[in-house]
């Protein structure tokens, strides 16, 4: 059995300082996302005086109690909302994540309607495309828990009007495709949000709360002079018994969710653990905790990345696959949980050696079936001479091609660098991995700050050179401060997840327990063939 040999030394004081920087990025990132839940919450008094819950008292009561649940993109649209890193507000205006409802693997989303009534935020859109996206690829029925203000009209934009529509396609195309669209309407659903309610094959409404109508009061007396209540216009009680927009009538939010769980619990759906028999594991031989220590700070400090595999796999083992050929990447076969999975990872940059090995592995786990694990930490395919001649481009895009045409799950973790066109070979998000995560350290950007900055500063010398003028060099250092500036806003991973750039940030020591989570999320959505329908339900 090939257990991996722990080489670390916890009492160093570059594990110590690698675990410090790594605590206070957590830190960072626990603390903008209790912001967003404070923001919320601070409705509660408004909310309960009005007899509902709050958006996250929602999330808890449709889910399981105790079941896993894995929040997404809870950074999505940081300082997108407010360019000041003390204000800024992170989540999109959306609460949402993959758990269990009446013992059914669902994606859930809710509006967080604690944060300016449930409008979009900045990157809003973009977070719900992605819901939906990895609830169609991973075949899962779809709970969504409305109340939202719709669009601010105040920085309306014609491309999220446009692009918008995308969302209410996706719904009909989750209902053709076989899954269940569950809604609960807890208050505003509004104009074009309207059909967010209204493409949904279950309808749960609340009494003298719901609001569904394509216009309201103020619009539709500016339109036509009309003059209705919103009662009148969209309340619960028309719409289930009048419009038939709505299928259940709940008389408050609990109830509403009671309803919503109950429509789980009666649909024929494998739930996990069905006939599924899962082989005996071991858990890894050395402490997770570990995991934040490992890992440099600085990307730029050399990694044995097999140590962090060790903590996450199977009782530490790992067959590693051709380990003398291109032996700075790293692959080989372990198993999470019993369930097999092939692992890519980087102990420096990808060299023509390593290019070849990860392409004849790639294929290999796609001839057995076996889902891969991307752990990016590369500064990029390997330059120079020698390399070029020896065709980097050329393997390159052969490994590349392989990420492209792999016919098997594969899940990308952001755990270092993740540079230049090493990021689209293994797998970056632009090669739509079915999941991507990042720990917090990670960095992803075509190159590094500095390596612009001098780039630049070569190209620009050699420029005024063929013109015979002479260089400003403060104007030339004030360019490369600029460059680096940039380089450096942007690659971190509250700027790139701000960005939707991954599916979340996630503390290294959860690393097994996620990966855990969705290795099962794939294998059930391998084995599941749902009925597909040619139409969203009919309304009546």
């Amino acid at each position: 059995m090939p257990v991996i040999d722990s080489t670390i030394a916890p009492a160093s004081d570059a594990f110590k300082a690698n675990r410090e920087g790594m605590l206070a990025l957590i830190g960072r990132m626990r603390a903008l996302e209790a912001r967003t839940r404070a923001a919320s919450a601070a409705a509660k008094d408004r909310f309960h005086k009005r007899g509902q819950l709050l958006p996250r008292e929602r999330v808890a009561l449709v889910l399981d109690p105790g079941a896993p649940f894995i929040e997404l993109s809870t950074l999505a649209g940081y300082m997108f909302d407010v360019n000041d890193a003390d204000k800024s507000v992170p989540g999109g205006g959306v609460i949402a994540g993959i758990g269990f409802v009446s013992g059914v693997r669902c994606m859930v989303s809710a509006s967080d309607s604690g944060i300016d009534a449930g409008a979009l935020q900045p990157y809003g859109l973009d977070k719900t495309l992605r819901l939906q996206e990895l609830a169609l690829e991973n075949k899962l029925p779809y709970v969504q828990l409305v109340e939202s203000a719709g669009a601010n009209l105040l920085r309306y934009r014609v491309e999220d009007f446009v692009r918008g529509g995308n969302i209410f396609r996706n719904l009909a195309r989750l209902s053709a495709a076989g899954l269940p669209v569950v809604t609960v309407t807890h208050g505003s659903s509004t104009a074009g949000g309207a059909y967010q309610t209204g493409l949904s094959d279950y309808i749960v409404m609340v009494r003298g709360r719901t609001r569904a109508f394509l216009a309201g009061p103020p619009l539709l007396k500016a339109a036509t002079g009309e003059i209705a209540t919103e009662e009148e216009l969209g309340g619960a009680e028309m719409h289930t018994s009048i419009s038939g927009l709505g299928d259940y009538l709940a008389e408050d939010d609990r109830d509403a969710l009671r309803i919503a769980r109950d429509i789980m619990a009666k649909l024929e759906w494998d739930r996990p653990g069905d006939g599924d028999e899962t082989p005996a594991w071991q858990p890894p031989r050395y402490d997770p905790e570990e995991l934040l220590g490992i890992v440099p700070m600085d990307y730029r400090r050399p990694v044995d990345m097999r140590q962090a595999i060790a903590r996450i796999v199977d009782d530490s083992d790992f067959l590693e696959f051709s380990p003398r050929y291109g032996p700075a990447t790293v692959c080989g076969h372990a198993r999470i949980e019993g369930h097999a999975l092939g692992i890519i990872t980087n102990n420096g940059p990808l060299d023509v050696a390593g290019a070849n090995k990860a392409t004849h592995f790639i294929q290999a786990c796609c001839q057995s079936r076996t889902p891969l694990l991307y752990l990016n930490n590369t500064t990029g395919y390997i330059v120079g001479r020698e390399y070029e001649e020896a065709g980097m481009i050329k393997h390159g895009s052969k490994m590349i091609q392989a990420v492209t045409s792999a016919t098997v799950p594969q899940i990308t973790i952001y755990c270092g660098a993740s540079f230049g066109a090493g990021n689209y070979g293994m797998c970056g998000r632009g090669f739509h991995p079915r999941f991507c995560f990042s720990w917090p350290n990670a960095k992803t950007a075509v190159m590094g700050g500095e390596q612009a900055a001098e780039t630049m500063a070569i190209v620009t010398e050699a420029a005024a050179a063929r013109r015979g003028k002479p260089i400003e060099r403060d104007r030339l250092e004030a360019m490369k401060a600029e460059i680096i500036g940039v380089f450096d806003g942007q690659m971190d991973v509250f700027s790139t997840s701000a960005r939707l750039l991954d599916d979340g940030v996630i503390d290294p020591r959860d690393t097994r327990g996620i990966l855990a989570e969705v290795l099962a999320i794939c294998r059930e959505a391998e084995a599941r063939e749902p009925q597909a329908m040619q139409f969203s339900v009919a309304r009546p």
